[in-house]
């Protein structure tokens, strides 16, 4: 059996593979409008699965009813083979994990994880040594006394996530749990969230708006616009063989150029080679002349924004990933680009 799915399909999973959650069929409407509209696919268990997409494309809300926060105006999902739709949220144990990670401040780090446990009855004379284990898993060894203002936030969402896992919850879901921090912490911690799960193998569903952080993380990968999805992939097929014009533009820094029959071309900012001659670009398919209008150093990279004539005027970006290799081009310097017919992606109209 295959679910079809707007410009990609799943492949029907082989005998013995285990279905964590299934979303079949899911429609959520408010006011007319759909927020959800017919979502369907299987999640492995023990797979880390990202739901990605811009403001209001409907990540959340798919999120959120698989949570149990809302019921779908009509279809159903299933987590280890039961309907949940009628099923509330603290009856289906799942871990959370949020932006904001509703910590308690008056409590220590390991009070904070104890907390679930307790609320779940567990016996007392487990609780410590369970605390333990989890707040080692997370690197947070030996600060289980500290209070909240005590830590750092990449401190503190650790402590979210053990809290969030302590009582082994067959579900983890992550809702933007790393937006609010600085650049820097939220790659460590992106990695962090790919060994904790790889250790425990939870299944995890997390949403994000980071396209890095889907490719870094996940072993598939959601894509959502306009409350519908757009493609379910593995991450590397996401980023080479976009199902769409929307996920090539989403997903990567993607330049488009129209055809005359109307389909739309693409081709990756990595993918064009950029010379101040012709001569630099042995093995190119096509070339073309430019204006490099701007080079803008990002450290490991410049981008080059060029503008080509020839090309109804296109502003192309293109990725230099070895600047130090030669001098910088500057604006107003004339210069070529060039890359092969295997580089280019085509979308019907």
């Amino acid at each position: 059996m295959q679910v079809a799915l707007r410009g990609s399909s799943i492949k029907a999973k082989p005998e013995g593979v285990a279905i964590a959650v299934s979303v079949k069929a899911v429609n959520m409407v408010y006011d007319g409008v759909h927020a959800v509209r017919s979502a369907s696919f299987d999640l492995e268990t023990g797979k880390f699965l990202t739901i990605l997409g811009p403001s209001g494309s409907g990540k959340t809300t798919l999120l959120r009813l698989i949570a149990g926060f809302q019921r779908p105006t009509s279809g159903e999902i299933f987590i280890n083979g039961a309907a949940v739709s009628a099923v509330p949220p603290h009856r289906r144990s799942i871990g959370m994990v949020f932006q904001k990670l509703a910590l308690f401040p008056h409590m220590t780090a390991a009070e904070n994880v104890a907390f679930p446990l307790k609320m779940r009855r567990s016996d007392a004379r487990d609780i410590p040594a369970r605390v333990e284990r989890y707040l080692d898993m997370v690197r947070l060894g030996g600060y289980g006394t500290r209070r909240l203002h005590e830590l750092s936030g990449g401190q503190q969402q650790r402590v979210a996530i053990a809290r969030a896992l302590v009582f082994e919850p067959d579900l983890l879901l992550l809702d933007e749990p790393l937006a609010a921090l600085d650049r820097k912490l939220r790659e460590e911690m992106q990695l962090e969230f790919r060994r904790i799960q790889r250790e425990l193998g939870v299944t995890t569903i997390n949403v994000t708006h980071d396209q890095r952080e889907a490719l870094v993380v996940s072993d598939e990968i959601i894509v959502m616009d306009g409350g519908e999805i757009q493609q379910k992939a593995r991450p590397a097929e996401t980023y080479r063989s976009p199902s769409n014009a929307f996920v090539a533009n989403f997903i990567g820094v993607t330049n488009f150029l129209d055809a005359p029959d109307g389909e739309r071309r693409a081709i990756r900012a990595e993918k064009i080679r950029i010379a101040p001659t012709r001569d630099g670009l042995d093995g190119a398919d096509t070339i073309v002349e430019g204006v490099v209008a701007d080079a803008i150093f990002e450290g490991e990279r410049v981008v080059y924004e060029v503008r080509v004539a020839s090309l109804g005027d296109a502003l192309l970006r293109v990725f230099d990933h070895d600047p130090s290799a030669h001098s910088q081009l500057e604006a107003g310097s004339a210069v070529h680009l060039g890359w092969t017919a295997g580089d280019v992606l085509h979308f019907k109209p």
